[in-house]
């Protein structure tokens, strides 16, 4: 859809949501974890960080960070050790995408940590997490070295790593077990998991990448999306009987002024009659 810069503020509904790109605010996704109590702090240059009450999982915002992976979150069994497991969204990734997975974090470290830290998915479980693809009509192929999802439209894919990882190449962001790509060539965004990433939360990533519903985008966003992305004006809501009624009873006060109680009507008075002219010395009638 051709982007029209007189209507920059409105409302469309793009489809589908994996190439919708970023709001460039991360107010949204960091919302679920404020709500749930953690703690937000930032650093000078702008990065936000926000941290679990015990200490125990860390999330990054990074604007300023060294490299294009806006979020990192890391999840620590010991607070001096090296991390357990790593999930990391490029500076592109739909904001709904990170915020349905910071949901589901959320939710998660109420249960504890068997839902937020510990049982990491293998490749035994691999079909589990990746029941959202299946159910969603995506295609699938097994390789020697990992197993590739595919969008049915072609623009996006999802890979798992089969061959052994180094964990220490994992955590700093070299190597992962589950790599995510959307988007055109010339234009795709990245997320990924590494191996110890219990497996619902890796599940809530591919259900965030699969699901239908449309995401919000404003006119001035059209210019980045891709061609393959569809843009729909979003209809404002249809009046009810209700608003019609208020409509009305708002105009008719507006435009009919209410006479005063005994008013008496204006009525002009008459004009004198004008007095006759009289001729002037060698003027004639």
């Amino acid at each position: 859809m051709p982007y029209d810069p007189n209507e920059q503020w409105r409302e469309y509904h793009v489809t589908p949501r994996y190439l919708a790109g970023s709001t460039f605010t991360g107010d949204p996704a960091l919302q679920p974890l404020l709500d749930a109590g953690w703690k937000l702090n930032h650093d000078e240059m702008g990065n936000a960080y926000i941290n679990a009450p015990d200490q125990t999982v860390r999330l990054g915002y990074l604007p300023e960070g060294d490299n294009d992976a806006l979020w990192k979150i890391t999840a620590y069994s010991d607070p001096f050790a090296m991390p357990r497991w790593l999930v990391t969204f490029q500076d592109s990734t739909p904001t709904e995408i990170v915020q349905d997975f910071t949901t589901t974090l959320a939710a998660a470290y109420v249960e504890g940590p068997d839902s937020y830290l510990y049982y990491g998915n293998s490749e035994l479980a691999a079909l589990d997490v990746a029941t959202p693809l299946a159910a969603a009509g995506w295609s699938h192929r097994y390789g020697a070295t990992d197993v590739s999802f595919e969008s049915p439209d072609g623009l996006a894919k999802v890979h798992l790593r089969r061959n052994r990882l180094d964990h220490a190449a994992e955590m700093t962001g070299h190597q992962e077990r589950w790599l995510m790509l959307a988007g055109p060539p010339s234009n795709q965004w990245y997320a990924t998991a590494s191996s110890f990433t219990p497996k619902g939360l890796v599940a809530a990533m591919n259900t965030a990448l699969t699901d239908p519903a449309p995401v919000i985008r404003y006119g001035d966003d059209l210019r980045r999306l891709p061609p393959q992305a569809t843009a729909t004006p979003v209809r404002p809501p249809v009046p009810t009987p209700l608003d019609v009624r208020r409509a009305h009873a708002a105009n008719a006060r507006s435009t009919v002024a209410p006479s005063p109680v005994g008013a008496r009507p204006f009525i002009p008075a008459p004009c004198p009659p004008s007095a006759p002219q009289v001729p002037h010395p060698g003027q004639s009638r």
